[in-house]
């Protein structure tokens, strides 16, 4: 991944990212063509501290004939993106662009044993069930049990070694505090919801632009 250095999170900022995104698109080079697939995932660590990020696929897939633990994969995971006018900054001669959050991890994938799976299944579930409370979580235990095994026998649980991990965090952090917060503050204002949650991610990422902004404003009036 290119990653100008002003828009480089560090190793613990992207996987944080990662973890809390939990989704993203799982790639590998299938000879002729890529192979892709989105998947929800959950990352583990092992005991030498090397990230795992689990996740699981339909039996068909073709990603499956490729988890031999040697061939590189990619898990790109997405964070919300926007467009940017020129229009909107402060400063003359600027170019539109597009403002975005987006890791990458990389590394061989193995097949999960039988026991991994049903481990894996009820880790990932609970998960995003959590994420719903106060509502009861859903766990496995609810199926039947032969329905839960005829639906563990069509999928096929994967685990992805992360050895490399790059992001880029792009939210206009090379700009001036007044292009900066200039910017933000029109995203803010904007209907859709990548633009507000960009926005937000700007004045986190610097809040004295917002600071300085407010103090100008002020000695104007």
């Amino acid at each position: 991944m290119y990653t100008p250095p002003p828009f480089k999170p560090d190793r613990t900022a992207s996987l944080a990212f990662a973890e809390a995104r939990g989704f993203g698109l799982v790639c590998v080079s299938g000879g002729k063509k890529p192979v892709a697939s989105l998947a929800p995932f959950y990352l583990s660590y092992a005991a030498d501290g090397t990230p795992q990020a689990a996740f699981h696929v339909a039996r068909q897939n073709p990603l499956v004939q490729f988890a031999d633990e040697a061939s590189p994969w990619l898990l790109a995971i997405s964070g919300p993106d926007a467009y940017v006018s020129a229009d909107w900054y402060v400063s003359p001669d600027q170019v539109p662009t597009w403002l975005y959050q987006e890791v990458h991890l990389t590394g061989p994938v193995r097949k999960l044993s039988d026991d991994e799976l049903a481990l894996q299944i009820d880790t990932l579930s609970a998960k995003f069930e959590n994420r719903l409370l106060p509502k009861k979580p859903w766990t496995s235990g609810k199926m039947a049990a032969g329905r839960l095994e005829a639906m563990k026998k069509a999928i096929v649980g994967l685990s992805m070694s992360v050895e490399e991990i790059e992001g880029s965090f792009k939210l206009n952090q090379h700009k001036s505090e007044a292009d900066y917060a200039a910017v933000a503050t029109v995203l803010a204002s904007q209907p859709d919801t990548g633009s507000q949650q960009i926005a937000g991610l700007m004045r986190q990422t610097r809040p004295q632009a917002f600071d300085e902004t407010n103090r100008l404003e002020r000695s104007v009036q």
